[in-house]
């Protein structure tokens, strides 16, 4: 948790904002410290050369047009000792003098070769003493010359009987026959500077603390929207894509949020599509590893169901030839074993091949309609030589047609599949019964003979290539296993069901077609 604020944007926020605060207030300390006095020397400097300038200008105007300043002074002042100053008008540089007093604390003596002509009445004798100390080189306090040029001196000076410094300008103006001096008072610029400091740490400590404060709670709304896209980012981080950015700001962080939702909205897709190709991939791996274990079963099978009808061919071949047959009887039987063996393996091989066509798809059932009572009827008929040897009895007592939708010569194969595998396992009464019934739009086709169950370990592995319940039963009557999986194919490709189930007294084989009433 404490890795967290302190790597927090809304911390790094306030800190630097701390930082610059406390920056920009030691920075001002320091000009404050350094440079204020400096600065307020220069600017004090400046007002006395500015008023020198100016008396200097009016002075010399004065003199161009013949006017006597002295005269406009003697003037004011004897109306002023008879109460009429009302009366008088001020003269241009009274009102100069005046103006430079009231702005800028300059008090002035403007003297000439018979004395005093302009000055402060307060402080004219004691200004005009000083220029005199000044000029004889004769002034006991402390002073520092400032600023000095061909007509004035400036200086700073200390008096200290009052403890303060003030600057004086003294010197001639550019008629060199007209003196003054020039005097304000400067104050104690450390001492300002000091007060100025103390006062600037007070304000800047309170504002510091209130800005630190303001800026910490109003970039809430800044990290916030940050905060949410990190959970979002998160959420996506663990493939949870349904999380969104909900804001609705138009700035940056509008966007990016904006553009997340698309980037998770695209991963969604991307995710889902690959997670079906992966499902499809597998699926096609599991389809590969079953081909290839029914090709490596089927070549199994195939080479054990041929390699006896090889194995007695070649042998009675080999006896044949080797004259083991003397006499025609015993040639005959060698014979008629292998034109036996050879029908076996030739109609095991064109039971392949079917199987084959169907489950490969290239041998499609040919829809029609056909009466499935008479089609039955024409294979108990076929069967009927098989039946008498087999001393089996057949019943089929239906009479009146069943018309369905199918492949004729397919369904016949089923129905001979079914009674072929009927009579080989007929026992007890030998009966073999074939019913159809018309149960709604289908029509339901059993195959009953009677004999011992099937056990239901083997009934759901009766549908597979090659599979024998009892080999040596089937090797007796020459078959594959091959039979019911056609069946099975046969029934795959009309999209109908097939099965078998024992029942009392046997068991029986079913499927199931559409019926036809038009």
């Amino acid at each position: 948790m404490r890795k967290e604020i302190k790597n927090s944007i809304r911390t790094r926020f306030t800190l630097i904002f701390i930082g610059l605060m406390a920056g920009a207030i030691i920075l001002m300390w320091v000009a404050n410290s350094w440079w204020l006095e400096g600065y307020y020397m220069s600017e004090k400097v400046k007002d006395l050369e500015q008023a020198y300038t100016q008396v200097d200008k009016l002075l010399a105007a004065q003199h161009a047009s013949g006017q006597d300043i002295a005269q406009e002074f003697e003037r004011i002042e004897q109306a002023q000792r008879l109460g009429q100053l009302d009366q008088v008008s001020e003269g241009p540089m009274g009102s100069l003098i005046r103006s430079l007093n009231e702005k800028s604390n300059i008090s002035i003596v403007i003297m000439d070769s018979s004395g005093v002509v302009v000055s402060n009445e307060r402080q004219g004798d004691f200004l005009s003493e000083r220029f005199l100390r000044n000029i004889l080189g004769k002034n006991k306090q402390p002073f520092e010359i400032v600023s000095q040029n061909d007509h004035y001196t400036i200086q700073q000076s200390f008096d200290p009987a009052i403890k303060s410094y003030y600057l004086e300008c003294w010197g001639f103006f550019s008629d060199d026959s007209t003196t003054f001096i020039m005097s304000m008072p400067v104050a104690s610029i450390r001492e300002s500077a000091a007060l100025s400091n103390r006062f600037l740490a007070y304000i800047g400590l309170a504002v510091l603390a209130l800005g630190s404060a303001l800026i910490f709670f109003t970039t809430k709304k800044i990290t916030l929207p940050i905060l949410s896209l990190t959970q979002l980012a998160e959420r996506m981080s663990n493939l949870d894509f349904d999380a969104h950015y909900t804001g609705d700001a138009s700035d940056e962080i509008g966007v990016l949020g904006h553009s997340m939702n698309a980037l998770s909205d695209r991963l969604r897709e991307t995710i889902g599509e690959l997670k079906t190709a992966n499902v499809q991939l597998q699926k096609d791996i599991q389809e590969k590893i079953q081909i290839d274990e029914m090709r490596k079963e089927f070549i199994a099978n195939v080479s054990h169901e041929l390699k006896t009808p090889i194995a007695l061919i070649q042998g009675y071949a080999e006896g044949l030839t080797e004259g083991m047959a003397q006499d025609p009887e015993s040639r005959d039987y060698y014979c008629e074993v292998i034109m036996d063996e050879a029908n076996k393996m030739n109609k095991m091989v064109k039971q392949l091949l079917t199987l084959s066509a169907l489950e490969s798809g290239n041998d499609a059932p040919v829809m029609e309609r056909f009466d499935l009572t008479e089609l039955i009827r024409g294979v108990l008929s076929s069967a009927q030589i098989l039946l008498n040897q087999k001393n089996v009895t057949a019943e089929f007592d239906r009479t009146d047609p069943c018309y369905v939708w199918a492949d004729e010569f397919k369904i016949e194969e089923v129905v001979t599949n079914y009674l072929n595998n009927a009579i080989n396992h007929a026992e007890g009464r030998r009966l073999v019964r074939i019913t159809v019934e018309e149960r709604g739009d289908e029509a339901f086709v059993s195959v009953f003979n009677t004999g011992n169950p099937i056990p239901e370990e083997d009934i759901p592995n009766l549908w597979q290539k090659f599979y024998k319940v009892d080999k040596a039963r089937t090797r007796a009557y020459g078959g594959s296993g091959i039979g019911l999986s056609i069946v099975k194919a046969i029934m795959d490709s009309h999209q109908k069901q097939c099965g078998v189930e024992n029942v009392e007294g046997g068991v029986r084989f079913w499927f199931t077609l559409d019926c036809s009433r038009g």
